[in-house]
Protein backbone atom coordinates (compact mmCIF):
# COMPACT_ATOMS: atom_id res chain seq x y z
CA UNK A 1 0.00 0.00 0.00
CA UNK A 2 1.45 3.67 -1.23
CA UNK A 3 2.54 5.70 1.41
CA UNK A 4 -0.36 8.44 1.89
CA UNK A 5 2.61 11.05 1.22
CA UNK A 6 3.79 9.45 -1.83
CA UNK A 7 0.41 9.46 -3.06
CA UNK A 8 0.05 13.51 -2.87
CA UNK A 9 2.95 13.88 -4.69
CA UNK A 10 1.62 11.45 -7.80
CA UNK A 11 0.41 14.03 -10.75
CA UNK A 12 -1.56 11.61 -11.83
CA UNK A 13 -3.83 8.75 -9.68
CA UNK A 14 -5.55 5.70 -10.81
CA UNK A 15 -8.87 4.87 -9.49
CA UNK A 16 -7.46 2.50 -6.45
CA UNK A 17 -4.92 5.19 -5.75
CA UNK A 18 -7.58 7.88 -5.42
CA UNK A 19 -9.56 5.31 -3.31
CA UNK A 20 -6.73 4.90 -1.22
CA UNK A 21 -6.33 8.82 -0.24
CA UNK A 22 -9.53 9.03 0.96
CA UNK A 23 -9.39 5.72 2.74
CA UNK A 24 -5.90 7.27 3.92
CA UNK A 25 -7.52 11.02 5.20
CA UNK A 26 -9.95 8.85 7.22
CA UNK A 27 -7.35 6.83 8.47
CA UNK A 28 -5.78 9.83 9.68
CA UNK A 29 -8.46 11.85 10.81
CA UNK A 30 -9.35 8.70 13.55
CA UNK A 31 -5.52 9.03 14.68
CA UNK A 32 -5.87 12.50 15.16
CA UNK A 33 -9.28 12.05 16.92
CA UNK A 34 -9.33 13.45 20.19
CA UNK A 35 -11.18 10.68 22.52
CA UNK A 36 -12.32 13.16 25.19
CA UNK A 37 -13.69 15.55 22.53
CA UNK A 38 -15.52 12.73 20.91
CA UNK A 39 -17.14 11.44 24.34
CA UNK A 40 -18.35 14.85 25.00
CA UNK A 41 -19.87 15.10 21.79
CA UNK A 42 -21.73 12.35 22.33
CA UNK A 43 -23.22 13.63 26.14
CA UNK A 44 -23.87 16.67 24.29
CA UNK A 45 -26.08 14.59 21.68
CA UNK A 46 -27.63 12.29 24.00
CA UNK A 47 -27.89 14.79 27.00
CA UNK A 48 -30.31 17.07 25.24
CA UNK A 49 -34.25 16.26 24.85
CA UNK A 50 -34.90 17.64 21.61
CA UNK A 51 -33.99 16.60 18.05
CA UNK A 52 -30.72 17.36 16.49
CA UNK A 53 -30.06 20.13 13.86
CA UNK A 54 -27.72 18.86 11.09
CA UNK A 55 -26.63 21.73 9.04
CA UNK A 56 -24.51 22.56 6.27
CA UNK A 57 -23.88 24.40 2.75
CA UNK A 58 -23.11 22.89 -0.62
CA UNK A 59 -21.24 20.14 0.03
CA UNK A 60 -21.45 19.99 3.56
CA UNK A 61 -24.53 20.13 3.33
CA UNK A 62 -25.46 17.08 1.29
CA UNK A 63 -23.30 15.59 3.91
CA UNK A 64 -25.11 16.96 6.41
CA UNK A 65 -28.15 15.74 4.99
CA UNK A 66 -26.94 12.14 5.21
CA UNK A 67 -26.13 11.85 8.60
CA UNK A 68 -29.30 13.50 9.65
CA UNK A 69 -30.65 10.61 7.69
CA UNK A 70 -28.61 8.21 9.46
CA UNK A 71 -29.18 9.42 13.11
CA UNK A 72 -33.17 9.13 11.70
CA UNK A 73 -32.76 5.65 10.75
CA UNK A 74 -31.07 4.75 14.26
CA UNK A 75 -33.47 6.01 16.62
CA UNK A 76 -32.58 9.63 17.18
CA UNK A 77 -34.85 12.34 16.32
CA UNK A 78 -33.10 14.26 13.31
CA UNK A 79 -33.88 16.80 10.49
CA UNK A 80 -31.74 18.50 8.47
CA UNK A 81 -31.63 21.97 8.02
CA UNK A 82 -30.21 23.83 4.78
CA UNK A 83 -28.50 26.89 5.98
CA UNK A 84 -29.85 29.27 3.13
CA UNK A 85 -33.56 27.92 4.46
CA UNK A 86 -32.74 29.08 7.82
CA UNK A 87 -32.75 32.50 7.18
CA UNK A 88 -36.20 32.23 5.63
CA UNK A 89 -38.63 30.98 8.04
CA UNK A 90 -36.37 27.32 8.90
CA UNK A 91 -35.45 28.42 12.04
CA UNK A 92 -38.56 27.81 13.06
CA UNK A 93 -37.91 24.15 13.83
CA UNK A 94 -35.42 24.81 16.51
CA UNK A 95 -37.19 24.18 20.03
CA UNK A 96 -35.89 24.24 23.73
CA UNK A 97 -33.57 21.42 24.25
CA UNK A 98 -32.38 20.68 20.80
CA UNK A 99 -29.06 20.25 19.53
CA UNK A 100 -27.17 21.21 16.31
CA UNK A 101 -24.24 19.73 14.23
CA UNK A 102 -22.51 21.72 12.04
CA UNK A 103 -20.63 21.08 8.80
CA UNK A 104 -17.84 23.30 7.18
CA UNK A 105 -14.59 22.56 5.91
CA UNK A 106 -13.41 25.51 6.34
CA UNK A 107 -15.06 26.69 9.80
CA UNK A 108 -15.54 29.97 7.83
CA UNK A 109 -18.58 29.21 5.85
CA UNK A 110 -20.44 32.49 5.56
CA UNK A 111 -24.15 31.23 5.89
CA UNK A 112 -23.10 28.87 8.59
CA UNK A 113 -21.47 31.86 10.45
CA UNK A 114 -24.89 33.63 10.04
CA UNK A 115 -26.58 31.36 11.74
CA UNK A 116 -24.19 31.45 15.03
CA UNK A 117 -26.40 34.25 17.15
CA UNK A 118 -29.67 32.69 15.95
CA UNK A 119 -28.84 29.49 17.43
CA UNK A 120 -26.91 30.82 20.83
CA UNK A 121 -30.31 33.05 20.99
CA UNK A 122 -32.28 29.63 21.09
CA UNK A 123 -29.63 28.34 23.33
CA UNK A 124 -28.98 25.39 20.79
CA UNK A 125 -25.53 24.30 21.23
CA UNK A 126 -23.60 22.53 18.28
CA UNK A 127 -20.97 19.68 17.36
CA UNK A 128 -18.75 21.41 14.88
CA UNK A 129 -17.04 19.02 12.35
CA UNK A 130 -14.55 21.29 10.43
CA UNK A 131 -11.35 21.30 8.82
CA UNK A 132 -9.88 23.72 11.09
CA UNK A 133 -10.13 23.33 14.67
CA UNK A 134 -9.10 27.12 15.00
CA UNK A 135 -12.08 28.49 12.88
CA UNK A 136 -14.39 30.35 14.01
CA UNK A 137 -16.97 27.22 13.54
CA UNK A 138 -14.95 25.01 15.53
CA UNK A 139 -13.75 28.06 18.55
CA UNK A 140 -17.56 28.91 18.61
CA UNK A 141 -18.71 25.21 19.09
CA UNK A 142 -19.89 23.45 22.44
CA UNK A 143 -17.16 20.77 20.89
CA UNK A 144 -15.49 20.71 17.72
CA UNK A 145 -14.12 17.58 15.63
CA UNK A 146 -11.43 17.69 13.42
CA UNK A 147 -11.86 16.96 9.60
CA UNK A 148 -8.78 18.03 8.98
CA UNK A 149 -7.09 16.28 5.31
CA UNK A 150 -4.45 16.90 3.87
CA UNK A 151 -5.21 17.29 0.43
CA UNK A 152 -8.64 16.32 -1.61
CA UNK A 153 -8.67 13.71 -3.89
CA UNK A 154 -9.57 16.19 -6.48
CA UNK A 155 -6.43 16.63 -9.40
CA UNK A 156 -6.50 20.32 -8.43
CA UNK A 157 -6.59 20.05 -4.98
CA UNK A 158 -10.17 21.77 -5.11
CA UNK A 159 -12.99 19.58 -5.14
CA UNK A 160 -13.81 18.58 -1.85
CA UNK A 161 -13.46 15.13 -1.93
CA UNK A 162 -11.40 13.25 0.47
CA UNK A 163 -13.26 16.26 3.40
CA UNK A 164 -16.05 15.17 2.56
CA UNK A 165 -15.33 11.63 3.03
CA UNK A 166 -14.10 12.34 6.45
CA UNK A 167 -16.96 14.45 7.23
CA UNK A 168 -19.02 12.00 6.93
CA UNK A 169 -16.97 8.64 8.67
CA UNK A 170 -17.10 11.34 11.58
CA UNK A 171 -20.78 11.73 11.29
CA UNK A 172 -21.29 8.03 10.68
CA UNK A 173 -19.17 7.34 13.49
CA UNK A 174 -21.28 9.68 16.22
CA UNK A 175 -24.55 8.23 14.84
CA UNK A 176 -23.27 4.91 15.73
CA UNK A 177 -22.01 5.48 19.13
CA UNK A 178 -25.18 7.18 19.92
CA UNK A 179 -26.73 4.28 18.28
CA UNK A 180 -24.51 2.30 21.45
CA UNK A 181 -25.02 4.53 24.11
CA UNK A 182 -29.00 4.39 23.75
CA UNK A 183 -28.76 0.41 23.61
CA UNK A 184 -30.81 -0.07 20.37
CA UNK A 185 -31.97 -3.07 19.72
CA UNK A 186 -32.08 -5.37 16.67
CA UNK A 187 -36.12 -4.96 17.07
CA UNK A 188 -35.92 -1.06 17.98
CA UNK A 189 -33.88 -0.80 14.76
CA UNK A 190 -36.43 -2.93 12.58
CA UNK A 191 -38.96 -0.79 13.50
CA UNK A 192 -37.93 2.24 11.83
CA UNK A 193 -37.13 -0.18 8.39
CA UNK A 194 -40.27 -2.58 8.30
CA UNK A 195 -39.45 -2.75 4.38
CA UNK A 196 -36.33 -3.61 4.49
CA UNK A 197 -34.34 -7.34 5.07
CA UNK A 198 -33.97 -7.52 8.54
CA UNK A 199 -37.15 -5.22 9.25
CA UNK A 200 -39.41 -8.01 7.67
CA UNK A 201 -37.20 -10.69 9.70
CA UNK A 202 -38.23 -9.02 13.08
CA UNK A 203 -41.65 -8.03 12.38
CA UNK A 204 -43.25 -9.90 9.44
CA UNK A 205 -45.36 -12.89 11.24
CA UNK A 206 -46.86 -15.85 9.79
CA UNK A 207 -50.51 -14.19 10.30
CA UNK A 208 -49.32 -11.87 7.60
CA UNK A 209 -48.74 -14.20 4.97
CA UNK A 210 -50.41 -17.57 5.27
CA UNK A 211 -53.95 -18.54 3.24
CA UNK A 212 -56.99 -18.54 5.81
CA UNK A 213 -60.57 -18.84 5.31
CA UNK A 214 -61.99 -20.55 2.12
CA UNK A 215 -58.34 -20.64 1.43
CA UNK A 216 -57.76 -23.32 3.96
CA UNK A 217 -59.16 -26.44 2.19
CA UNK A 218 -60.14 -29.29 4.56
CA UNK A 219 -61.89 -32.39 4.95
CA UNK A 220 -63.26 -35.20 7.32
CA UNK A 221 -60.75 -37.91 7.62
CA UNK A 222 -63.64 -40.14 6.68
CA UNK A 223 -63.33 -38.31 2.87
CA UNK A 224 -62.36 -40.51 0.09
CA UNK A 225 -60.10 -40.10 -2.31
CA UNK A 226 -61.64 -38.48 -4.82
CA UNK A 227 -63.06 -35.95 -2.29
CA UNK A 228 -59.29 -35.55 -0.93
CA UNK A 229 -57.85 -35.13 -4.94
CA UNK A 230 -60.28 -32.27 -5.15
CA UNK A 231 -60.10 -30.74 -2.11
CA UNK A 232 -56.48 -30.15 -2.81
CA UNK A 233 -57.05 -29.21 -6.65
CA UNK A 234 -59.67 -26.38 -5.09
CA UNK A 235 -57.17 -24.82 -2.96
CA UNK A 236 -54.92 -24.52 -5.17
CA UNK A 237 -51.63 -24.81 -2.52
CA UNK A 238 -51.02 -28.23 -2.85
CA UNK A 239 -52.49 -29.11 0.81
CA UNK A 240 -55.58 -29.89 2.84
CA UNK A 241 -56.27 -30.07 6.41
CA UNK A 242 -57.74 -33.26 7.73
CA UNK A 243 -60.40 -31.79 10.49
CA UNK A 244 -62.93 -33.36 12.43
CA UNK A 245 -65.34 -31.38 14.69
CA UNK A 246 -63.11 -28.58 14.90
CA UNK A 247 -60.21 -31.23 15.61
CA UNK A 248 -56.87 -30.49 13.75
CA UNK A 249 -55.56 -34.34 12.75
CA UNK A 250 -53.40 -34.08 10.25
CA UNK A 251 -52.54 -33.02 6.60
CA UNK A 252 -52.58 -34.15 3.37
CA UNK A 253 -50.13 -33.00 0.59
CA UNK A 254 -50.20 -33.38 -3.20
CA UNK A 255 -46.60 -35.40 -2.45
CA UNK A 256 -48.77 -37.84 0.18
CA UNK A 257 -51.69 -38.42 -2.65
CA UNK A 258 -48.13 -39.58 -5.28
CA UNK A 259 -46.70 -41.61 -2.61
CA UNK A 260 -50.52 -43.23 -2.30
CA UNK A 261 -50.55 -43.66 -5.46
CA UNK A 262 -46.94 -45.56 -5.78
CA UNK A 263 -47.74 -47.74 -2.82
CA UNK A 264 -50.92 -48.63 -3.54
CA UNK A 265 -51.81 -48.78 -7.02
CA UNK A 266 -55.19 -47.17 -9.03
CA UNK A 267 -56.96 -50.47 -8.00
CA UNK A 268 -56.65 -49.89 -4.37
CA UNK A 269 -57.38 -45.71 -4.35
CA UNK A 270 -61.03 -46.67 -4.22
CA UNK A 271 -60.65 -47.94 -0.15
CA UNK A 272 -58.62 -44.82 0.90
CA UNK A 273 -59.74 -42.47 2.75
CA UNK A 274 -58.02 -39.09 4.18
CA UNK A 275 -57.05 -40.84 7.49
CA UNK A 276 -54.89 -43.36 5.30
CA UNK A 277 -53.63 -40.47 3.58
CA UNK A 278 -52.65 -37.79 5.87
CA UNK A 279 -49.35 -37.42 8.35
CA UNK A 280 -50.61 -37.13 11.71
CA UNK A 281 -49.02 -34.27 14.08
CA UNK A 282 -47.43 -32.10 10.99
CA UNK A 283 -44.61 -29.98 11.65
CA UNK A 284 -46.59 -26.63 12.59
CA UNK A 285 -46.06 -23.33 13.84
CA UNK A 286 -48.38 -20.88 16.05
CA UNK A 287 -50.19 -17.65 15.13
CA UNK A 288 -47.60 -14.89 16.01
CA UNK A 289 -44.55 -16.93 14.76
CA UNK A 290 -41.95 -14.99 12.90
CA UNK A 291 -42.03 -15.52 9.22
CA UNK A 292 -38.43 -15.96 9.32
CA UNK A 293 -38.59 -18.67 11.91
CA UNK A 294 -40.83 -20.49 9.79
CA UNK A 295 -38.55 -19.76 7.03
CA UNK A 296 -35.72 -21.40 9.03
CA UNK A 297 -38.19 -24.59 10.50
CA UNK A 298 -39.27 -25.36 7.18
CA UNK A 299 -35.68 -25.28 4.87
CA UNK A 300 -33.31 -26.36 8.04
CA UNK A 301 -34.13 -30.28 7.78
CA UNK A 302 -32.98 -33.44 5.45
CA UNK A 303 -36.13 -32.44 3.32
CA UNK A 304 -37.29 -29.51 3.28
CA UNK A 305 -41.32 -28.31 3.91
CA UNK A 306 -42.95 -26.68 1.26
CA UNK A 307 -46.44 -25.49 3.51
CA UNK A 308 -46.82 -25.29 6.92
CA UNK A 309 -49.90 -25.43 8.77
CA UNK A 310 -50.64 -22.58 11.35
CA UNK A 311 -52.69 -23.14 14.36
CA UNK A 312 -54.17 -20.65 16.99
CA UNK A 313 -53.94 -21.02 20.67
CA UNK A 314 -56.15 -24.13 20.95
CA UNK A 315 -54.44 -26.07 17.88
CA UNK A 316 -56.80 -25.68 16.09
CA UNK A 317 -55.72 -25.18 12.23
CA UNK A 318 -56.67 -21.69 11.41
CA UNK A 319 -54.59 -21.63 7.42
CA UNK A 320 -51.08 -22.39 5.54
CA UNK A 321 -48.16 -20.75 4.81
CA UNK A 322 -46.18 -21.95 1.45
CA UNK A 323 -42.14 -21.16 1.71
CA UNK A 324 -42.58 -19.89 -1.98
CA UNK A 325 -44.92 -16.90 -0.13
CA UNK A 326 -42.65 -16.64 2.38
CA UNK A 327 -39.26 -16.56 -0.03
CA UNK A 328 -41.33 -13.84 -2.02
CA UNK A 329 -41.99 -11.86 0.76
CA UNK A 330 -38.21 -10.73 0.81
CA UNK A 331 -37.36 -12.52 3.27
CA UNK A 332 -34.20 -13.65 2.37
Amino acid sequence: MEDPAELEQTPQLDGPSLLRLEAFAIVEAAERMDDSEFARAIDLLDGRTGKIVVSGTGTSGIIARKIAATLTSTGAAAVFLHSSDALHGGLGLLATGDVAIFLSNSGETDEMLVLLPHFEARAVPFVAIVGRLASTLGRRAAVALDAHVGREACPLDLAPTASAAVALAIGDALAMALMRRRGVTPEEFALNHPSGQLGKRLTLRVDDLMHSGDHRPAVRSDASWVEVVGAVTAGGLGVVAVVDDDSFRGIITDGDLRRAVQRTGTAGLECLHASDLMTASPVRVTLGTLAYDAVRLMEDRPSPIGVLPVVDADGACVGFVRLHDLVRSGLR
